[in-house]
């Protein structure tokens, strides 16, 4: 139990550490709030109009594909580190490793989550029905083509 004393106390230090801060920010922050404070700040361009409420889910799906990514990079250095020692269960570790990655990366490419261009269709559209010259040419009365 002593080898966990340190994780702990780091941990118990980092909450208490956390909650004082949005403690000490609450009680000792200025509390003058005006229009320009609470106006959205965008590179000092003053908005004409209120931004949209919800936000497009493709900047989230390109987010955490970047996460992935950064992870697969993250795991690769150790590895290249020591990948003489770790021989071909390390080669074939890393290989199915990459390779899962991939075939993630691809099915998102083939969903189009990288697609920011008008939003395909899952299915065809709806076929309109065929026209014939009574559905299209409008019918003119003999008194209207007179006048």
């Amino acid at each position: 139990m002593a080898e966990y004393l340190p994780i702990f106390t780091m941990l118990v230090l980092a909450t208490l550490f956390a909650g004082l801060s949005f403690l000490g920010s609450s009680l000792l922050g200025p509390k003058k709030p005006t229009r320009a404070k609470q106006a959205a700040y965008e590179c000092g361009i003053v908005p004409r109009r209120e931004p949209a409420e919800r936000f497009p889910v493709r900047f989230y799906l390109v987010a955490m594909i970047f996460i992935i990514f950064d992870i697969e990079i993250i795991f690769l250095y150790p590895w290249a580190v020591i990948f003489r020692q770790l021989d071909l269960f390390g080669l074939v570790e890393m290989i199915v490793f990459a390779v899962a990655v991939f075939v993630s990366f691809v099915y998102l490419i083939s969903n189009g989550a990288l697609d920011w261009g008008p939003v395909k269709r899952m299915r065809p559209a709806a076929t309109a029905p065929s026209r014939t010259s009574d559905s299209t040419v409008r019918r003119i009365s003999r008194s209207e083509e007179a006048a």
